[in-house]
């Protein structure tokens, strides 16, 4: 055999052994599962990590079991057949031991989605959108979601999903509504500023009669007590007289006391002048 010609079989060799054993093992990454497929049938399932398969004739499909977001914008329609436009949005997470299974039944997750999950999940917001009045959608979402989500949840049982966190991101109303609402939300907003105004002024009122109460209570109870003190104090001096015009009947002597001890040791004056005059006494001697 000619050297050129073993080279280039060399060549191809290496090349064909190279192409072999690179496809005689994969990775799977984290938050995925490996589906094994031999000569185009899935026959199991791996976890994440490095695998070694027979190449050529078997073949791997990666599935993310890891939550996964859709989003949906479509049009509907309230209660009162007002026009709107809703954007909600799903996560889901695909059963990680029923990814063998979803992958025989469905091919992948694109397809799940496409054939499975999307089209029930439009199904479930506009069969719950409708059951709302536009304000109620504006101002309470919550109850819409809760809709929503027990009416896919029902739709989705028996797949190899979980389905959860379902949100309503925007929704979008016509103009015209958009104003008429803020206009009447104004309305509520004044309304309520001047009911808590009158109810700011009747506590004040009723403070204002409070402290007025107060004070006439006080005034009352300062004006008994100094009633009672002037009763008391007339009283004790009422009672003081008598003891003293009782103490006088009884003792004449007591006159005389009180006599001196109240002259200021100065002789009375008389139209005779200012000298001196005897004292007589004019009593009669016995």
């Amino acid at each position: 055999m000619h050297p050129t010609t073993k080279t280039a079989i060399l060549g191809v060799s290496t090349f064909v052994a190279l192409i072999l054993l690179f496809n005689s093992f994969y990775i799977v990454s984290e938050g995925h599962v490996g589906v094994v497929k031999h000569f185009g049938q899935a026959i199991k399932q791996t976890d994440p990590g490095i695998h070694f398969k027979a190449p050529i004739i078997q073949g791997v499909e990666k599935i993310e079991v890891r939550t996964r977001k859709n989003v949906e914008i479509m049009a509907s329609s309230t209660a009162e057949q007002m026009p709107v436009k809703v954007e909600v949005s799903v996560n889901w997470t695909v059963d990680r031991e029923a990814a063998l299974s979803l992958y025989k039944n469905y091919g992948g997750l694109r397809q799940f989605e496409e054939r499975i999950l999307d089209p029930r999940f439009r199904s479930a917001t506009k069969d719950a959108i409708p059951q709302f009045e536009a304000e109620q959608l504006i101002q309470d979402r919550a109850s819409a979601i809760n809709q929503i989500e027990s009416r896919l949840m029902t739709e989705m049982e028996g797949f190899p999903v979980v389905v959860d966190n379902i949100q309503i991101e925007n929704i979008e109303l016509p103009p015209n509504y958009i104003k008429s609402i803020e206009t009447k939300q104004t309305a509520r907003n004044l309304a309520a500023a001047e009911k808590h105004n009158l109810e700011r002024q009747r506590l004040e009122s009723l403070r204002d009669v409070n402290t007025s109460d107060a004070k006439a209570q006080g005034i009352l109870v300062t004006a008994k007590a100094e009633a009672e003190a002037i009763r008391l104090k007339g009283s004790a001096e009422a009672e003081a007289i008598e003891l003293k015009s009782k103490a006088l009947r009884d003792s004449p002597l007591i006159v005389k006391l009180t006599e001196a001890q109240n002259w200021d040791g100065k002789l009375p004056t008389t139209i005779m002048g200012s000298t001196a005059m005897p004292i007589l006494d004019m009593r009669a001697k016995k």
